[in-house]
C-alpha cells in the first residue's frame, strides 16, 4: 500500500496547476488517477466515528464509479445526523445525492445524464416545501450570502489542495481522504452546474411570483433597480426582507429573494445607484444610506407591504445596513448586518492605514451595471502590491504602475482621517444614541472586516446604553462568517462541531422574533454570544468587557527565555531601551509581513525582523476571551510610525496558534479623526485597542509570544515619518532609517477566564 502511495505522490509532485484556479494542467491524468486512489481507500479507511466515516466515504464512493454505495452512505450519514440533532439533516449533502440519483436514472433508463439529472431534481424538489427547496438550492447554487458559486469554490478548493500537494513526498491517509472529498465536489459540480439554475428557475416560477426589474425613483431623482420575490399564496400583506448591495448579480439576487419569500416574507434585493438598470453614476458608499431610505420608505407604501422591514447581508451589505439606520426609518425593524465594512475604519484603511488587499476591488464593484469578473482577475492586478513595493514608489502612484487610472483610489486617499466625508457615510458618535431598533450582528475571528463589526456594537452601546444589540461570533472568516455551513477546517484549524451554525437561517429566526411576535433564537442567550475554540462551547455574556473575568498584564523585557525575550508579569522598575533600525528603503526584507492569520494553527513564522516575547508555561488553563489592548512607549527618530503587534499561543507540542493582531498609525492613536505628530527624540505613549475578538482555551504548559516590529511590508501603505502625507511618501523620503527604542515598560493587556 506504501509503494503505490508513493508511486501516487510522484505523480501529484509532477502535476503544474494552470493558472485559472477552475481547471488542472492535465484533467485527464488527475481523472486517471482519482478512481484508482478512491478504491483502495474505500478498502482500507477505517474511522470509529460514524458521521466522519460516512462525510469521508461517500465522496470516495462518487470517484470510484460506486453510486449504489454512495447513497447508502449518504443515507446512512442523514439518519446519524437526524439522530444527532442536525438541523436539516435530511437534505445534507443534496448536491451529491442528486448526482448519484441521476447517475443512478443514466445507467437504469438509458437516458443522457442531462435527461437523468432532470429527473432527479424535479423528483427530489417536487416533494419539498418552499423553504427546503431553497436550503437545498443555497447548496447547489447560491451560498445565499457569498458573492462565489458553490462550482467556483469546489474546483477552487481542488486547486489550491493539489498546489499543497505537490510539496510532499508521499501522501498521508488525511491528505488521501481530503484530495477525495475536494475531487468529489468538483467532479460533483463541474457535471450539474450549467443544468442547475435553468431547473431551480423552473421550481421557484412554479412557487413564487418573481419580478427582476423592479424601478424606484429616490428624492433627488436617481433610480434604484431591484429584484422582488413574494409567495403566491398566503397573507395579502407581509413584512420584508431586504438587502441593498452593490454586488448587482441578478440570478444569485433573484435566489436571496426567494430564500426570504419561502420563509413568508417578501424578499427584496435593491442595488446601489448605478447598478442594474440604473443608469446613474456608480458611486460606492456615497449615497447607500439615502438611496436604501429611499427604498424602504417604497416598501412601506405598497399594498403588500405591513409596513415592517427588516435588512441583513454581509460585508459591503453590511455597511449599508448602517447606512440606512443612520436614517431612523419607522418601517426599519431591524438590521443583521454580517462582517459588516464600515468605508474609512475597515476598508479600504484600518487604524488609518490604507490596505492592499482590496485595491481592485473598486474595478471589480463599478467598472460596469453589475459586476467586472474580468477586471477583478485582470493581469495588471496579479503581484500589483510586489510591484509597487519593489518600485519604492508612493502608495499613491499604485494604479500608474496598474497602468489603469483609478480615481476612487485617489479620493479615499485624500480623506486620510476619519474625517467628515466618511462619518456621513454611516452613524457617527451621537447619531447611534436616535438608534433603537434591535440588532444582531455576525462577525468572526478571523474575519477581515471584525473591526468594523465590533466597531459599530461598541459605539451603539457607548452612545446608547440602553441598546438592544446582540452579537454572534465564532472561528469565522469574512465570507465563512456569511454562509450557511462554515468551513470545517478554517486555514488548517479544525472548528469545533459547536461552532458549525446556520447563518441566514438563524437571521429570519431573528426576524421572526422581531416582526412576528415569535421565539428568540435559541443561541441568544445574552447580548454577546462567543464560541470558545478548543473547548467546543458557547459561552454568553451581557457585554464584551465581560467575556472576560480578570486580565492578564506583561511588560516587555531585554531578558532572553526560551530563544525570545521574556514577555514578563513583573512592570520593570527602570525602563530598558529595545532599539530597532529599519530602512525603508531596503525591499529585500519585510517587517511584521506574518502578521495576517494564515495559516491560524501550525504557522511558521520569519522572527528575523522586530522583537518576539514569550511567558513561561501555564500552570493552569485558561481562555483568553475579548480584545487584547496595550500601551507602546517608545523614542523615535521621526514624526510618526506604524507598527503592528501580534499575539499568538504556543501550544505544549510547540505549535503556533495565532489568536489576533493590531496595525495602527501611532498619530491617530488617540483619535482616528485628527492626525497629531509625534515629537522625535522624546519619550511618546502610543495606547492600542483596536484589536480583534478572540476566545480560545488554553491548556496548562501553553505560553503566549507576542511580536511587536514597524509595519513595513507590500499589503499596506508605508509611513516613512516625515509627517507629510503618507499616500505621496516614496523611497526618496528613506534616506534616515528610522530608529526606535521600544521601551520595556510598554505592556499587553490580556483578557482571560479560568
Amino acid at each position: 500500500m506504501l509503494s503505490r502511495l508513493l508511486m501516487i505522490a510522484t505523480l501529484i509532485a509532477q502535476w503544474a496547476p494552470a493558472a485559472d484556479p477552475n481547471s488542472l494542467a492535465d484533467p485527464a491524468k488527475l481523472a486517471q488517477l482519482m478512481p484508482v486512489l478512491a478504491r483502495q481507500t474505500i478498502e482500507s479507511y477505517k474511522e470509529p466515528d460514524r458521521q466522519t466515516y460516512l462525510t469521508n466515504l461517500f465522496p470516495a464512493q462518487i470517484v470510484a464509479g460506486d453510486y449504489d454505495g454512495a447513497r447508502t452512505s449518504i443515507d446512512d450519514l442523514r439518519a446519524v445526523l437526524a439522530a444527532r440533532g442536525v438541523r436539516n439533516a435530511s437534505l445534507f449533502a443534496a448536491p451529491s445525492k442528486l448526482y448519484v440519483d441521476a447517475k443512478l436514472i443514466e445507467a437504469q433508463q438509458k437516458v443522457s445524464f442531462a435527461q437523468a439529472y432532470a429527473l432527479a431534481f424535479r423528483r427530489t424538489f417536487k416533494s419539498l416545501s418552499d423553504a427546503d427547496a431553497m436550503w437545498v438550492a443555497d447548496q447547489l447554487i447560491g451560498q445565499v450570502t457569498s458573492l462565489h458559486s458553490w462550482n467556483f469554490v469546489a474546483n477552487f478548493d481542488l486547486h489550491n489542495e493539489i498546489n499543497s500537494l505537490k510539496t510532499k513526498s508521499a501522501l498521508a491517509s488525511d491528505d488521501v481522504v481530503t484530495l477525495l472529498s475536494l475531487y468529489s465536489a468538483a467532479q460533483v459540480f463541474n457535471s450539474i452546474w450549467d443544468l442547475t439554475t435553468p431547473l431551480q428557475r423552473q421550481d421557484a416560477e412554479r412557487r413564487f411570483v418573481i419580478s427582476e426589474h423592479v424601478h424606484i425613483r429616490t428624492g433627488d431623482g436617481a433610480m434604484i433597480s431591484a429584484v422582488m420575490v413574494r409567495q403566491k399564496a398566503g397573507p395579502a400583506r407581509r413584512p420584508t426582507a431586504l438587502i441593498f448591495t452593490i454586488y448587482a448579480q441578478p440570478p444569485i439576487d433573484v435566489l436571496h429573494a426567494e430564500y426570504a419569500a419561502a420563509r413568508g416574507y417578501i424578499g427584496i434585493t435593491a442595488y446601489s445607484r448605478g447598478k442594474g438598470d440604473s443608469t446613474d453614476p456608480i458611486s460606492p458608499y456615497e449615497y447607500d444610506g439615502r438611496d436604501a431610505n429611499a427604498v424602504i420608505d417604497w416598501i412601506a407604501r405598497q399594498s403588500w407591504s405591513n409596513g415592517s422591514v427588516g435588512m441583513y447581508g454581509g460585508s459591503y451589505n453590511g455597511f449599508t445596513q448602517w447606512a440606512a439606520a443612520k436614517w431612523h426609518n419607522p418601517a426599519l425593524k431591524t438590521i443583521v448586518p454580517y462582517v459588516a465594512n464600515n468605508p474609512g475604519n475597515g476598508l479600504p484603511m484600518e487604524n488609518n492605514i490604507p490596505l492592499f488587499v482590496n485595491y481592485a476591488w473598486i474595478y471589480y464593484a463599478a467598472n460596469n451595471r453589475y459586476l467586472d469578473d474580468a477586471g477583478y482577475n485582470d493581469a495588471h492586478f496579479i503581484g500589483l502590491n510586489s510591484k509597487w513595493y519593489h518600485s519604492g514608489k508612493s502608495y499613491s502612484d499604485v494604479d500608474a504602475i496598474a497602468g489603469v487610472p483609478n480615481p476612487w483610489f485617489h479620493r479615499w486617499l485624500s480623506h486620510p482621517d476619519f474625517d467628515a466625508y466618511w462619518q456621513s457615510m454611516v452613524p457617527y458618535k451621537d447619531d447611534f444614541a436616535k438608534i433603537n431598533i434591535p440588532v444582531l450582528t455576525f462577525t468572526g475571528y478571523y474575519d477581515d472586516g471584525q473591526g468594523s463589526a465590533i466597531g459599530f456594537l461598541r459605539d451603539h452601546y457607548a452612545y446608547n446604553p440602553r441598546a438592544v444589540h446582540y452579537l454572534i461570533i465564532g472561528p469565522y472568516d469574512h465570507l465563512g462568517t456569511q454562509r450557511s455551513h462554515k468551513e470545517d477546517v478554517l486555514r488548517d484549524y479544525p472548528i469545533d462541531p459547536v461552532a458549525q451554525i446556520d447563518t441566514p437561517a438563524i437571521t429570519f429566526e431573528w426576524f421572526d422574533y422581531v416582526m412576528r411576535g415569535r421565539s428568540k433564537p435559541a443561541i441568544l442567550a445574552d447580548r454577546i454570544n462567543y464560541e470558545v475554540m478548543g473547548a467546543n462551547q458557547w459561552r454568553h455574556a451581557p457585554k464584551l468587557d465581560a467575556m472576560s473575568t480578570s486580565s492578564m498584564t506583561f511588560y516587555l523585557s531585554n531578558q532572553p527565555l526560551s530563544g525570545f525575550l521574556a514577555l514578563s508579569q513583573n512592570k520593570p522598575v527602570r525602563p530598558e531601551a529595545l532599539t530597532e533600525t529599519v530602512d525603508f528603503a531596503d525591499r529585500k526584507t519585510l517587517n511584521n509581513g506574518d502578521s495576517y492569520p494564515f495559516p491560524i494553527l501550525g504557522k511558521e513564522v520569519d522572527f528575523s525582523e522586530g522583537y518576539t516575547f514569550i511567558t513561561d508555561p501555564l500552570d493552569h488553563a485558561i481562555s483568553v476571551n475579548g480584545q487584547f489592548s496595550g500601551q507602546i512607549n517608545a523614542i523615535l527618530n521621526k514624526r510618526d510610525v506604524d507598527f503592528g503587534v501580534v499575539l499568538y499561543e504556543v501550544t505544549p507540542d510547540n505549535k503556533l496558534f495565532q489568536l489576533s493582531y493590531f496595525i495602527g498609525r501611532a498619530s491617530y492613536a488617540n483619535d482616528m479623526s485628527k492626525r497629531v505628530l509625534l515629537n522625535p527624540r522624546e519619550v511618546v505613549t502610543i495606547p492600542f485597542d483596536r484589536t480583534r475578538v478572540v476566545s480560545r482555551q488554553l491548556s496548562k504548559g501553553s505560553r503566549l509570544l507576542l511580536t511587536l516590529d514597524v509595519n513595513k511590508n507590500a499589503f499596506a501603505e508605508i509611513n516613512y515619518g516625515t509627517g507629510g502625507d503618507v499616500s505621496r511618501e516614496d523611497v526618496k523620503d528613506a534616506k534616515t532609517p528610522l530608529k526606535i527604542s521600544w521601551l520595556t515598560d510598554s505592556y499587553v493587556n490580556i483578557p482571560v477566564s479560568n
